[in-house]
């Protein structure tokens, strides 16, 4: 039977689909046809796939050859589907005996010599493998530790088509010679995306647990905002530091992802799966295990922030910095309509493009950071009268930060400018990053235990109707939230997520329940007005 199949995965944003490559062989002209909805880039893997399997030292069959691709609804797209092609082809050819194909999902790139290059997407296509049933799955060596992070699927790593066919033929593996010492492997390419590297601003780099390099006890001063750090840390809620230039703001922001706890696992494949989209998995690391930073530049467009590009929508910063945190630094520089598209998904959780290829859902549950100066000089201040621009600029300069972006921010903290004895006091450094960390870590599984069946983590997180009819703080804890909701201070929806906040400090401070302190405190991080109360936890412990 001149008839073979095997299996390969599409991707459509970080879901697949299972994709089934059929090879048929029938008497006529020699010609290569390929079906399905394959884009550019697959349909120039007839070429490939022929020079990898004759270099490869296989005979390429010299009938009418039609390769299709099922279910041929879906678009197919990349170069990931050569390794099942040539597999099947050669199935059909009977060089391989095609029952052993029929169960087998490949994924990976020929090169014309017939080695095996890796593409982008590994783990989310073995994700889409494993949960269709397939237990076999054929990659890259290089990527083999990448898919292994799925449990239940047998992984093998192959180098070169000559190898996958002497182990599926049950022959001799031919060794392959080993690149040059010191040179970089070039077959790890395939890894990475030309333009997403850490010169653009647009990486994402996992921030090390306790990093030395970005500890909190560096940060001279700012007992406000290291306070409103810590508790955006311990409760997922956004933030939002206004101060002039050179007091701390980026400082604090990089420091914000070393007090986060390290990821769960499933939550580490959710990360690992969107950076593997789109390209980015440190080399030598195929686990996140440790929440993502993304700061993209002021200059970054809509499709950047939030994702898209031509054909099949790419990530953008807000997926990339999923489980993470995203820093918008000099956010007002930052167009409204970029601003404003950060609407939907912090509150939905995911983002959902639509193009004429297909729609895509992307998940992005971050923790926003914005900074901003207080003016275009950024010296304007209600303590001294540095500023020289005029009222009407700096309304101008504030009004690009939209009232309803604002208002899905928990914590606003105003940065003071530092002082000399601050800067220049030989004293005691402020809390490290390991003490903070471990407060945070305490916190966050108080709320997982109060959260526990529900499908939150988080208390910034739960909605407000929930927190109001199951979770209550002290009785009278809440009135003068209330009063600020009627003078118009607070909104509906601000006076749910001061709620959220002090649910968030009780559980820092290690109260069961959130009372007046916990509450001021909530309200003073989240209007700015000053309440009476410590702004240091450690304080109210």
């Amino acid at each position: 039977m001149a008839f073979a199949r095997t299996c390969s995965v599409a991707l459509v944003g970080v879901e697949g689909v299972v994709v089934e490559v059929q090879a048929d062989l029938e008497p006529g002209v020699a010609a290569f046809t390929l079906v399905g909805l394959p884009d550019k880039s697959l349909t120039e893997s007839r070429d490939r796939v022929r020079a990898a399997v004759v270099n490869s030292g296989a005979a390429w069959p010299q009938k009418k050859l039609t390769v299709g691709l099922s279910p041929a609804s879906v678009p197919k797209s990349g170069s990931g589907f050569d390794l099942a092609v040539a597999a099947a082809v050669l199935g059909a050819a009977e060089r391989i005996d095609p029952r052993v194909l029929a169960d087998i999902v490949m994924i990976g790139e020929l090169g014309l010599d017939g080695r095996v290059r890796p593409v982008r997407g590994v783990l989310p296509a073995v994700l889409a493998a494993a949960d269709a049933g397939y237990e076999q799955v054929v990659v890259p060596e290089c990527a083999a530790a990448e898919a292994s992070l799925v449990p239940g699927v047998s992984v093998l790593g192959v180098r070169s088509l000559r190898q996958l066919i002497a182990i599926l033929a049950d022959e001799p593996v031919p060794d392959e010679e080993p690149d040059e010492l010191g040179r970089p492997d070039p077959l790890l390419a395939g890894l990475r995306m030309p333009g997403t590297g850490a010169a653009t601003g647009m990486h994402s780099v996992g921030a090390a647990q306790h990093d030395h390099g970005h500890d909190l006890a560096d940060v001279v001063g700012q007992i406000s905002a290291r306070t409103a750090v810590e508790v955006a840390a311990a409760g997922g809620h956004h933030l939002f530091l206004e101060g002039p230039p050179g007091a701390g703001k980026t400082m604090l922001a990089e420091r914000l992802p070393t007090i986060l706890p390290r990821l769960a696992q499933q939550e580490s494949l959710e990360v690992t799966a969107v950076h593997s989209v789109a390209g980015l998995l440190p080399p030598g690391k195929p686990l996140i295990d440790v929440a993502p930073y993304c700061a993209p530049h002021h200059s970054a467009t809509m499709q950047a922030l939030v994702g898209g590009g031509p054909g099949i929508a790419r990530p953008g910063a807000v997926s990339l910095s999923h489980r993470g945190v995203l820093f918008l630094d000099e956010t007002p520089e930052f167009t409204s309509q970029a601003l404003d598209a950060l609407r939907q998904p912090l509150e939905a959780g995911h983002v959902v493009i639509a193009r004429s290829a297909g729609v895509v859902r992307f998940p992005a549950k971050f923790l926003m950071v914005l900074a901003a100066n207080p003016c275009p000089c950024g010296r304007f201040s209600q303590r001294d009268d540095l500023c020289e621009c005029p009222p009407s600029a700096i309304r101008r300069y504030q009004a690009r930060l939209s009232g309803p972006l604002l208002d899905r921010v928990d914590l606003r903290v105003e940065v003071d400018r530092v002082t000399r004895t601050e800067l220049t006091a030989c004293g005691a450094r402020g809390e490290s990053t390991a003490m903070v960390a471990d407060r945070v870590r305490a916190a966050r599984e108080r709320a997982a235990e109060r959260l526990a069946g529900t499908p939150w983590r988080t208390n910034g997180e739960v909605p407000g109707r929930e927190l109001r009819s199951r979770w209550y703080a002290v009785p009278g804890a809440m009135d003068e939230a209330e009063r600020n909701l009627e003078r118009g201070v607070l909104t509906a929806r601000g006076l749910d997520r001061v709620l959220r906040v002090a649910w968030t400090v009780a559980d820092l401070v290690g109260h069961d329940r959130p009372d007046a302190t916990d509450v001021a405190l909530a309200l003073q991080l989240r209007t700015g007005v000053p309440r009476g109360v410590p702004m240091a936890i450690g304080a109210l412990t």
